[in-house]
């Protein structure tokens, strides 16, 4: 027999009868959470902290930030690209709310997969947990590629990058293989000092060594393609609510979680502003992505060389998480979860090396791969971060207050949900029309080179 959901974030608890009735549907293994605690078990995983949440979402977000950041001034001037910046990093706490809100609802969701099951069934399911082990690849395979420009930086391009590639994937093979994320919080504590520490060497080599007759733009005009390729630099940079549910399964507490949420995104969205700007205002319109390409080669050299120790960890993060979900999604509720059993790690070690390959061949074969990171993450992460938490927020509002009266009732929050969501739609529609166009464009000039060469 089930239990009925409650619903304690939006007030009172209350029970549905509708959605006891099928309470069996809401996720293969039922209502229970997917790591209930027991003293009997082998593998403990409700360890986190929300300290620690946060480091290891601030370890994972601000590595692609700090590199793509600056070019966006470039493009459509200071004023427009820090209130894009700020008003993103806001957005994404109200979002991680309606995120947290939602799991605290539903104990079960491990994945934005199970979240997927319990609004619109198993279609939904399969689509976003697809894309969660999608991007979360995919992202594993863009910190590949910014390990092997931190080595290749480092050799003065001597080592051939696709070795450089490899060496960084079984790098991050072996950060992925701890069971609990509790395993990989220390390490997230020096990732996210050390990408700390990277951004204000960045900043002190960029203020050292200003580009002489360097030019600002305060504010520029722009066409719909340049302008909003230049805006999913700071929509993507704040790319990480697809692990949200996943880290908070894993919380001691997981009604703290929004304490990591603020901590998150109160850094993140601090410290993009001040790296941009001054980055920007040092180097000008000339500013590359990534930017610190644009340093002198000392100065790049020591950023790349503190940097890369978060670019390898985050690399293992993200095939932890695709790992995790998979391996869920198949042992659920079963001894191989919580004990040291052969086929369980057997399996778990095969998914972890089976993530860190495909990533890794991704980074070496496929010549396009860094624009296919832009069509992941406008088909999956604009929806993640942003759009599928309004669908959230009026799920559970429905059912909290018994249908379209109680959304009714909450009028503000409803136009709230809805606005989120079109804006999902928007940023996922133009973000692969600009990342499709990009493809094409790489094709016609020239620009795209060949796979498995050096």
């Amino acid at each position: 027999m089930t239990s009925h959901p409650t619903y304690e974030a939006y007030g009172q608890p209350y029970v549905d009868e509708k959605a006891s009735m099928t309470a069996e549907k809401q996720d293969s293994g039922g209502s229970r959470d997917v790591f209930a605690e027991d003293d009997v078990h082998q593998i403990q995983y409700k360890t986190l902290s929300w300290q620690a949440v946060s480091l290891l979402m601030i370890a994972e977000i601000v590595s692609n930030g700090i590199l793509s950041l600056p070019s966006a001034l470039a493009v459509v001037g200071i004023v427009p690209a820090v209130i894009l910046i700020v008003f993103l990093g806001i957005f994404g706490l109200y979002t991680a709310k309606l995120l947290i809100d939602f799991k605290l609802n539903h104990p079960n969701v491990h994945t934005m997969g199970d979240a997927g099951y319990i609004m619109s069934g198993p279609v939904a399911r399969e689509v976003l947990a697809f894309g969660t082990v999608a991007f979360a690849v995919f992202a594993s395979g863009s910190e590949l590629l910014s390990s092997q420009q931190a080595l290749s930086t480092l050799s003065n391009q001597g080592v051939c990058s696709m070795y450089l590639v490899i060496i960084a994937g079984a790098v991050g093979f072996l950060i992925s293989l701890p069971r609990t994320l509790d395993r990989l919080a220390w390490m997230g504590f020096l990732s996210a000092i050390v990408i700390a520490v990277a951004g204000f060497v960045a900043m002190i080599g960029a203020g050292a060594n200003p580009v002489p007759g360097r030019s600002l733009t305060v504010a520029a005009s722009s066409n719909f393609f340049d302008a909003f390729l230049a805006v999913t630099n700071p929509v993507f940079a704040y790319a990480g609510h697809f692990m949200f549910f996943i880290l908070i399964s894993e919380m001691r507490r997981p009604e703290d979680a929004m304490k990591a949420a603020w901590c998150l995104q109160g850094f993140a969205t601090v410290f993009y502003t001040v790296f941009s700007v001054v980055v920007y205002v040092y180097i000008g319109n000339t500013v590359q992505s990534p930017a610190l390409f644009s340093l002198p080669p000392a100065w790049a050299k020591a950023t790349f060389a503190i940097a890369l120790a978060n670019f390898l960890f985050t690399s293992g993060l993200y095939v932890h998480t695709a790992a995790k979900l998979v391996f869920v999604r198949i042992f659920r509720h079963s001894e191989h979860i919580h004990s040291h059993t052969l086929l369980g790690w057997t399996v778990w070690a095969l998914l972890c090396f089976t993530g860190v390959a495909v990533a890794a061949i991704l980074a070496i074969a496929v010549p396009i791969f860094s624009y296919l990171i832009g069509i992941a993450a406008a088909l999956f992460a604009a929806w993640y971060t942003y759009g599928l938490a309004g669908f959230f927020w009026l799920h559970d509002v429905y059912h909290l207050k018994g249908g379209v009266d109680g959304l009714k009732g909450r009028p503000i929050g409803t136009i709230l949900a809805v606005l989120t969501i079109i804006a999902g739609a928007f940023i996922c529609a133009a973000g692969t029309y600009v990342s499709i166009k990009l493809i094409v464009e790489a094709y016609a000039s020239g620009q795209v080179g060949k796979p498995f060469i050096c």
